[in-house]
């Protein structure tokens, strides 16, 4: 078996990954993330040690503050510490396969961690793709001004557009009364994935922060 059902705490019945599931999960990771380095090879120079530090640091960062939660949804959805800002950076420092590479590595930890799994089809994409998309701030690594405001932007609509769409077709029975699910998952989704965003960008605009933020890409690069 890849998975084992389980009840959780709400008394929903869900998908938790076996020994035999996770090797299989390592193994697409495996596979992923030689194929986001076949295409920084070809795009792009190749990353350096120091590089792939940055890539790891910032997955274990981002880790770390994803569990700093400000708010949290029962049934899914919190905002954190600036845990996606964290899951960008390394898209906006080496550019769009970095990113994708980081963003799906996160994505596999964060399941491995703590999975939140009703549907086996849901982890595709609600861990692959919808944290794979923060690596989309990589589109606008070479942007110049504004670029890491442009590149988080890009990143946590890429999110939005999955995760809605796991809401979807996942939770619609969790949709508000008087809500079709499509609607219900447009809005509960937006709520956390907005307001964490918004908060972020008014910090990455305060003077400080610009400066600080152009000081680690210097080094990081």
């Amino acid at each position: 078996m890849l998975y084992d059902v389980v009840t959780n705490e709400w008394d929903e019945v869900t998908y938790v990954p076996t020994a035999l599931g996770n090797a299989l999960l390592a193994a697409i990771v495996i596979a992923l993330l030689a194929a986001a380095m076949l295409f920084i090879r070809k795009h792009t120079q190749k990353l350096s040690a120091r590089q792939l530090v940055f890539c790891a640091a910032a997955i274990a960062l981002g880790t770390v503050l994803s569990n700093i939660k400000l708010f949290e949804f029962p049934t899914g959805g919190s905002i954190t510490l600036l845990s996606m800002l964290v899951v960008c950076l390394p898209g906006y420092w080496f550019g769009l396969g970095a990113g994708l590479m980081t963003g799906i590595a996160y994505g596999v930890l964060q399941l491995l961690i703590d999975p939140y799994v009703l549907f086996p089809a849901q982890l595709i994409i609600d861990y692959l793709l919808a944290f794979g998309a923060l690596g989309l701030s990589g589109l606008f690594s070479n942007s110049g001004r504004n670029g890491l405001i442009k590149g988080y932007l890009a990143a946590i609509l890429g999110r939005y557009v999955f995760v809605v769409l796991s809401g979807w077709l996942f939770f619609g029975s969790y949709a508000w009364e008087g809500w079709n699910p499509f609607a219900y998952s447009l809005a509960y989704n937006a709520v956390y994935i907005f307001s964490e965003a918004a908060v972020t960008v008014i910090l990455l605009m305060l003077p400080p922060v610009k400066a600080a933020m152009s000081s680690v890409k210097k080094i990081a690069v």
